[in-house]
């Protein structure tokens, strides 16, 4: 039947045509929506989970694969670094059934700390990887991926981009049945690693590269097309935006699409440096094919200055997002064909709005930060953030993210600042529930064991609401639907070995302020759970208003929180009904009490 897919549901559901038995993930933006789906169209007989973290998921997979199973682990490029153990040790160890790592990347970038390219790791990790430039050839892609790892038996990546994952297309999906039952696990002395038999496997997978790098050049998703003069190299999106660009002019062109990045189709590579005069190099992130091309040119021998144009010689931009309007543009300068360039944009277009990212109103996180601000008043303070929607705490007017570094960073910061610091500063780490899960229990541990002075603030809204309100270990839900006894923050931090714990509502000021006050007089670790759901998932009360003859204009509310319900009007604050949730923080800071 065909359906309408997001390139994440493509993915999705070619790996249920696969008969992938096992799926395993974190959440993380540009890649959630994958795991998501298959949970939703499940045919059965699959089994689905949201590991705690990506090194939970990765070896959950590696487990599955070892028994004969076709496994998917799920991430976002920030995430493979938090799996980088077990996938490369699985390399070494190789797999029976098919494991696919799916990697999304994320140009820009747009929802992460960094541009990162997972073709780069790939290599690294001399792990076979396939890389996605549409939701149709991503839909293909998984099952070629499924298939070649079982082939070889080793894992593969599958790399995808933003927009990619998010594009939509028609796409032909197969009846999807419950998979067979996997093989099982035989006991071998092959799954166990050891330094002897890690150095034959590293002569192994390094030693295969040539045989691979000749399948790949007969893969039918790499592809010479056309004959132009000017050669074009791409792959992933870049090579959609190639096509968009080119469009009515392909006569003059000659494009090397690169579905396949390592082993590099060397092969084929060479045949079309062969046939052109002029080679411009198109992708997303780092110069990958460009640099994979100027190797195979010198082995080519071949004498001619500037033959490839691209990030190298600075004829692409080498950060940030592409699309077909730059591609074309960069193509007419180089060459002088005229392209078609989509959205040419007017020399006296006026320019966009500033959207600055916010809060939403009635986050309970905003009425976190605020009570850890006026409890400290003008004590010296520093304040860790991490990653989540909470990182928004740095924004003015709260400013109260002195630090953001990766997941579960902001512990284990505020430790090393403490111990550098080494005087009145109160140092605070904010780590918001799924977080403190995923990657926040070590740097815990970590304070307890080395008797550092923090105030870990665990920020608990119920869910994972940065990436789509996703379950996790402290809600009592899997993601196969079944109700668990939820793990409680405060035990799990009792255990750990932390001596003061204090749970408050951040939606009570008052109540927060002083669990905070209390907290500074204190030494050691000591932790505050501010607990309130995230806005999204519950019902709002009625919204405030404003009692223009009682305000006296003073604007504090509107200054000191930033809700984006507050705005001014006449000299006077006022709450739009549309966007207030009734949340009451501002009513609670009014000094002559004129919100109710």
């Amino acid at each position: 039947m065909k359906e309408l897919l997001m390139g994440n549901e493509a993915v999705a559901m070619g790996a249920l045509a696969a008969g992938v038995q096992v799926v395993s993930g974190y959440p993380g933006t540009p890649s959630s929506e994958v795991l998501e789906t298959i949970a939703k169209r499940n045919p059965g007989g699959v089994y689905v989970e949201w590991s705690v973290n990506e090194k939970a998921g990765a070896e959950v997979a590696a487990g599955a694969a070892y028994a004969g199973a076709r496994s998917l682990v799920t991430m976002k490029q920030m995430g493979l670094n938090v799996a980088s153990d077990p996938v490369m040790c699985v390399n070494y160890i190789g797999v029976k059934g098919g494991m696919v790592v799916y990697v999304c990347d994320d140009p820009g970038p747009i929802s992460s700390q960094t541009e990162q390219d997972t073709r780069n790791f790939a290599k690294y990790a001399h792990i076979p990887c396939f890389d996605c430039d549409s939701p149709e050839q991503a839909f293909q892609a998984v099952q070629d991926a499924f298939a070649f790892s079982e082939a070889h038996g080793t894992p593969v990546i599958l790399r995808s981009t933003t927009r990619v994952c998010h594009a939509c297309a028609d796409i032909d999906v197969p009846e999807i049945k419950s998979p067979a039952a996997p093989e099982g696990f035989k006991k071998d002395p092959r799954w166990v690693i050891f330094p002897k038999l890690a150095y034959e496997a590293k002569l192994r997978v390094a030693g295969r590269e040539p045989s691979l790098a000749e399948e790949f050049s007969e893969y039918e998703g790499n592809s010479i097309e056309g004959n132009g003069p000017v050669g074009i190299a791409c792959g992933g999106i870049s090579y959609a935006y190639v096509k968009e660009a080119i469009r009515g002019q392909e006569e003059q062109f000659t494009v090397l699409k690169i579905a396949t990045p390592y082993p590099f189709p060397a092969d084929l590579a060479r045949q079309f440096l062969l046939g052109v005069d002029k080679v411009i190099c198109f992708e997303e992130l780092d110069p990958y094919i460009e640099d994979a091309l100027i190797y195979e040119y010198g082995s080519l021998s071949l004498d001619i200055d500037h033959f490839i144009e691209g990030k190298r010689t600075d004829a692409v931009r080498l950060g940030g997002e592409l699309s077909a309007t730059e591609v074309g543009e960069v193509i007419e300068n180089l060459t002088g064909v005229e392209t078609t360039i989509p959205f040419r944009e007017a020399d006296d277009a006026p320019a966009l709005p500033v959207r600055p990212p916010v809060l939403c109103a009635g986050c309970p996180h905003r009425g976190s930060f605020y009570a850890v601000k006026k409890a400290v008043g003008k004590r010296p303070a520093i304040y860790s953030g991490d990653i989540g929607c909470y990182t928004l705490g740095n924004a003015a007017p709260l400013d109260m993210v002195d630090t953001c570094l990766c997941m579960g960073a902001g512990i284990t910061l505020a430790q090393g600042l403490d111990h550098a610091i080494g005087d009145d500063t109160v140092c605070f780490a904010f780590v918001g529930d799924s977080t403190f899960f995923a990657s926040g229990i070590t740097g815990t541990v970590n304070a307890v064991y080395n008797q550092s002075n923090i105030i870990l603030c665990v920020l608990d809204n119920s869910t994972t609401a940065m990436t789509g309100h996703q379950p996790h270990p402290g809600m009592g839900v899997t993601m196969m639907g079944e109700r668990v006894e939820p793990v409680d923050i405060g035990k799990v931090l009792e255990g750990i070995g932390v001596k003061s714990i204090r749970t408050v509502d951040p939606q009570n000021l008052e109540e927060s302020v002083k669990a905070v006050q209390d907290a500074i007089e204190e030494k050691g670790v000591r932790a505050i759970i501010f607990k309130s759901p995230c806005i999204a998932l519950v019902k709002p009360d009625d919204p405030k208003r404003v009692d223009a003859d009682t305000c006296i204009g003073c604007m504090q509310c509107v200054n000191e929180i930033g809700c984006p319900a507050l705005i001014t009007k006449d000299g006077k604050a006022l709450i739009d009904k549309s966007l207030c949730t009734g949340c009451g923080l501002c009513a609670q800071i009014c000094p002559v009490e004129a919100i109710g």
